[in-house]
């Protein structure tokens, strides 16, 4: 097992495609973030406010449920969450992934994609998911990243 985990939520594939890319320039290993029941074209819909991601998104409470989890997360020390930007900011589903192990001493590494905003305030509201000892490295959108962009990225980060 190698020490980097590449976690990541991807709903139409876009995020997931980077995910992929990342773990190889990483040499780390991959895990998706599925959740329990899966994301409908309806439920992503979000110009419906009765839509399932957009009720979630309303409510800083709402963690969805996962399918699976991490085998041997305490064998990692790099974690790299990447997800979509939802209405500025991280879905939810990644809220409930942090909360569910223990990120103590661990250096987590956020990144997303996104089709207009930026990652704005996001780790900030991620970080009251995890223990204060874990070490934050700056995160980054990731959209259209070649191989070389992500082995520079991976460098400046000391990882």
């Amino acid at each position: 097992m190698n020490n980097k985990l590449v976690a990541y939520f991807s709903a139409s594939g876009v995020t997931e495609k980077t995910a992929k890319a990342l773990a190889k320039a990483a040499d780390a290993d991959i895990y998706e973030i599925k959740p329990e029941v899966p994301y409908t074209k309806a439920d992503l819909n979000w110009m419906d406010n009765k839509a399932r991601s957009t009720v979630e998104m309303h409510d800083p409470l709402s963690r969805p449920a996962i399918a699976d989890k991490v085998n041997n997360m305490d064998g990692y020390d790099v974690v790299f969450v990447g997800f979509p930007i939802w209405w500025y900011t991280a879905p939810t589903i990644i809220n409930t992934f942090l909360e569910s192990y223990d990120f103590s001493g661990k250096t987590i590494v956020s990144f997303a994609t996104s089709g207009g905003s930026g990652l704005g305030e996001t780790v900030a509201k991620l970080k009251s998911s995890v223990s204060d000892t874990a070490v934050w490295k700056d995160g980054k959108l990731l959209n259209r990243a070649s191989r070389d962009d992500l082995i520079d990225w991976i460098k400046s980060l000391g990882l």
